[in-house]
């Protein structure tokens, strides 16, 4: 098997292999040197590749196998300890980044809603009114404050996921 037939036999599957040893070795160096390792496991055995059924599949088993060894040798002990003890910042950074985009958008979103389901919604989401105290507050009944809060709701719902479903198909 040439190189050019190697590389469209393998490559197709190499990031399911990455994926997979990710997956098991949670670290990102670990699992790039077991994907190497594999590529160049199954480079050294192009001959037999040809007589496997399905190479990924076969592929897939080598990767697996090879990172449990990894976790059973002493190095992965200490890898373990190591990752056990690292606490990754930037992944809290971008949820609180995250967390204030979508509070941001809430608040833009509000002030777009008719001034009586803003108040509403204002009253009873942010400051936590009753729906008695709302309706004495803007001389409504309760069920009209229901079902003006009920449809700010759904707007504000409607109008985030379309935000956030953006570019989605």
């Amino acid at each position: 098997m040439n190189q050019t037939a190697f590389l469209n036999l393998v490559l197709p599957f190499k990031d399911k292999l990455y994926r997979l040893a990710k997956r098991l070795l949670v670290s990102n160096e670990e699992a790039e040197d077991a994907t190497q390792e594999i590529l160049l496991k199954l480079w050294s055995n192009k001959t037999k590749i040809g007589s496997y059924k399905n190479v990924e599949a076969f592929a897939m088993t080598m990767t697996k196998n090879y990172c449990f060894d990894r976790l059973k040798s002493k190095q992965a002990q200490n890898l373990r300890i190591v990752h056990s003890n690292y606490k990754d910042e930037s992944i809290e950074l971008q949820k609180k980044i995250e967390h204030q985009d979508s509070l941001d958008w809430v608040g833009k979103l509000m002030q777009q809603l008719p001034s009586q389901q803003r108040m509403i919604m204002q009253l009873r989401d942010i400051e936590q009114y009753e729906f008695s105290d709302i309706a004495k507050v803007l001389e409504m009944k309760e069920t009209a404050v229901r079902v003006n809060l009920s449809r700010a709701r759904k707007t504000i719902r409607e109008q985030l996921i379309k935000k956030h479903n953006y570019g989605i198909k």
